[in-house]
């Protein structure tokens, strides 16, 4: 998605490749294997530095590892406002899809039309304090995305999809 929006994307693994980046996408995947693997390639302190300088965007896992509360002992940046419920829609088989109103995708889209959501074993952004703000909520108003400055949470899955909006808005919050 990144390649198609002409952005010159790298993969991470190692500290120093965070260097010269203007922004990252941590995606999903498991939280506590990321944390883990962050811990033990030293990854955790420099990309909480890199967080309080650059864009940082969590993709559903990511979401989590961005989080400053899991509700569990696991490493976390610690970088977001937001608490964190793993799993909270349940098993893999629990997986859904929904359209989700997002109004700050008006920033890069001004046509308003519902973003198409993919939920597999998503984390539930229980609540947002501080300075974090909602983007999108599901009917029953939990919440699925949140903004903290150049930090962006999504419970979801947008590279999933074929609609870049949400990969255009991170792009706005790394210029």
């Amino acid at each position: 998605m990144l390649h198609r929006l002409g952005v010159d994307a790298v993969e991470v693994r190692l500290p120093d490749q965070l260097d010269g980046l203007d922004g990252l996408i941590i995606p999903g995947g498991e939280s506590t294997t990321i944390g883990k693997l962050a811990v033990d390639y030293a990854l955790v302190e420099p990309l909480h530095r890199f967080g309080l300088e650059h864009a940082i965007w969590g993709t559903c896992a990511g979401a989590i590892f961005l989080s400053k509360d899991a509700r569990r002992h696991q490493p976390l940046l610690g970088l977001m406002d937001i608490t964190v419920e793993r799993n909270a829609f349940g098993r893999q088989v629990a997986s859904f899809e929904t359209d989700l109103d997002v109004p700050a995708l008006l920033e890069v889209d001004p046509q308003p039309r519902p973003y198409h959501a993919i939920f597999i074993r998503a984390p539930l952004i229980e609540s947002v304090q501080g300075d974090a703000q909602v983007l999108a909520a599901l009917d029953d108003g939990r919440i699925v995305a949140a903004r903290q400055g150049r930090l962006l949470a999504t419970s979801f899955h947008p590279e999933l999809t074929r609609d870049d909006r949400f990969h255009r808005y991170f792009t706005t919050l790394i210029a």
